[in-house]
């Protein structure tokens, strides 16, 4: 689950009371706002673009998740929509709508389709009156799996006593959006895709979960004779002890103090391995659930990404030289530094020569760089402040025979990471201020993809004693991305561009496990922009109120934002 153990307990509880750190919090605010009719919340992104066609819809699951923890998985038969008037689809639509009425914590959830993860999220936390939120997900690039007959496999692990009372009332659609005009070979979908994840029964999702820095887990496959294009797809979410990695302090502060919270430092690479050899890396964007941070800030404007997890490309053409031998093969994924818990699981997708029943590959070049890391630290007591920086490179290139012709593809993955982290007033200030950054590319004579993206978060807490085993707590939150996509291909080329930026202020009153009081606000700038295509919003909330909510279709000249959209660069840090 998401909230196992909260950000909140982690860095919001003062270290003169380390015993309780690991300890979860009730909130006595749900009741909040006093009114009958259930809550919406949300996740600001883009609208889904549609065609014009009438789609046809599907309702393929409806549940209640009650006491689903440590329990099986729920399953459905899943069945194509042969009844709809044609058959072939441009757009396919996920929608998951789910209410729930009491007090909950967050849960972490996925939806497979004969093991191939389409979905993960998040649970909103309810309220006594009730709260209802919807997600949306464009889930086109499984056409081939939702062609056919499959298993549906949903975990949600929800726990229900006199405490937690929340239910969690469940539906599932997927809406088919027939095709307006024929895509081009390489802009369609894969043609088969292979679940990397674990096989049911299970008491758990299909995930994997890696518990420590040593812990490996891996699937093996084994892929057909004539593929000609590989990516693999890779789902990752982090809990418990590692649910705010990028806040935790070093080890050697932790032990030098005699402190119980978790540690490891603030940097985790999640790296994928192809029959041992290093292929790909993923670096996370810091997704912050519905119970995280400050809970008051996600109500009803949820966090980024904790409605629809990032999932996260790797491009492994190049290496199709080393699998297509006909034996079977292993993908690997181990994480750096982790603690417990890290689900990760992958999809690898596969596009298939029609012409062919034997395609070709040599891997020509490798390379993967050792990580670069440092670690600055400078302490004293409870006091002191932390510099971390990483890098890491990746480079493949490799070529494939087959019906096209022969192409030679090189993928190449540049990451680089810095975090800057304060401890102060005994251990009750934390500062940190964190940037990932990514140059990824994609290029052949068929097909190329270029993408920079810059990850940001800035957080501030201070916690101060106010007796009578109670504290009160200020926080601050920057959370963000910029993502920048450079396609072309012989049936066109696209750029695509994204700023999405949240700001958070609140404060909250502890008295022992209780929230006896607090406020949370939240600010939110979202900016697309392809082409004519073009979509804005601007939106803020406080205390379950919305404020005001700009939004903009049109690419004409934007509107004045409340308050700067810089991401390219380091913001002030508050107080």
């Amino acid at each position: 689950m998401a909230a196992s153990l909260l950000f909140l307990v982690y860095f919001l509880l003062p270290l003169f009371s380390t015993a309780t750190l690991r300890q979860q919090f009730i909130n006595q605010l749900d009741s909040l706002p006093n009114n009958a009719t259930p809550t919406p919340f949300f996740e600001v992104t883009k609208p889904i673009k549609l065609p014009k066609t009438i789609p046809c819809s599907h309702l393929i699951l409806e549940h209640d998740f009650g006491f689903t923890y440590d329990k099986p998985p729920v399953l459905a038969n899943y069945t194509p929509p042969l009844n709809c008037p044609s058959q072939k689809f441009s757009k396919i639509v996920l929608e998951w709508t789910a209410t729930c009425k009491g007090r909950q914590f967050d849960r972490i959830f996925g939806v497979w389709l004969s093991g191939v993860e389409i979905f993960r999220s998040c649970t909103a936390e309810p309220t006594a009156n009730g709260i209802i939120w919807s997600v949306k997900k464009d889930i086109t690039r499984y056409s081939s799996l939702l062609m056919k007959n499959q298993t549906l496999a949903v975990y949600l692990g929800n726990i229900v006593d006199s405490t937690y009372t929340g239910v969690y009332h469940v539906k599932i659609f997927v809406h088919f959006y027939p095709a307006e005009e024929k895509l081009g070979e390489f802009d369609s979908g894969a043609d088969l895709i292979i679940p990397i994840s674990r096989n049911l029964p299970l008491n758990d999702g299909l995930w994997f979960a890696i518990e420590n820095s040593t812990d490996v887990h891996s699937k093996d496959f084994k892929i057909p004779s004539n593929v000609y294009r590989a990516v693999l797809e890779v789902y990752v979410s982090f809990h418990e002890n590692d649910e705010s990695w990028y806040a935790n302090p070093p080890d050697e502060y932790i032990s030098s103090n005699n402190l119980t919270i978790p540690g490891s430092g603030a940097f985790r690479e999640v790296l994928v391995s192809l029959d041992e050899m290093v292929v790909g890396a993923v670096w996370p964007f810091t997704v912050i659930y519905t119970g995280g941070a400050n809970p008051l800030f996600w109500r009803p404007v949820s966090g980024i990404g904790s409605f629809d997890l990032p999932s996260y490309d790797i491009e492994i053409t190049p290496l199709l030289g080393q699998i297509l031998d006909g034996d079977t093969h292993k993908i690997s994924f181990r994480v750096a530094d982790a603690l417990k818990v890290w689900y990760i699981d992958a999809n690898l997708h596969l596009w298939l020569d029609g012409k062919s029943k034997k395609t070709e590959g040599k891997l020509l070049k490798y390379s993967c760089s050792p990580l670069s890391f440092s670690l600055l630290t400078n302490f004293t007591g409870l006091d002191g402040s932390f510099i971390m920086n990483a890098s890491r490179s990746i480079t493949l290139t490799g070529r494939v025979k087959s019906s096209y012709g022969t192409i030679t593809t090189k993928s190449s993955q540049c990451l680089s990471y810095s975090n800057y982290m304060v401890m102060g007033h005994e251990g009750n200030l934390q500062i940190v201020d964190q940037i990932i950054e990514f140059n990824d590319t994609v290029s052949s004579s068929v097909h190329s993809l270029k993408s920079v993206k810059k990850f940001l978060f800035q957080w501030y807490s201070d916690n101060v004693d106010q007796g009578n085993q109670s504290y009160a707590s200020i926080s601050n939150l920057t959370l963000g991305f910029d993502k920048r996509r450079v396609k072309v291909s012989k049936y066109g080329s696209s750029v695509s561009s994204v700023k999405n930026l949240q700001k958070a202020q609140g404060y909250m009153l502890v008295k022992g496990q209780l929230v006896v009081k607090g406020l949370g606000s939240t600010q939110q700038v979202y900016k697309y922009n392809e082409g004519s295509c073009c979509y804005s919003r601007n939106i803020s909330s406080s205390n379950y109120t919305i404020l005001y909510d700009k939004v903009r279709n049109s690419c004409g000249k934007s509107t004045r934002s409340h308050w700067p959209l810089r991401i390219g660069k380091r913001q002030s840090l508050p107080g």
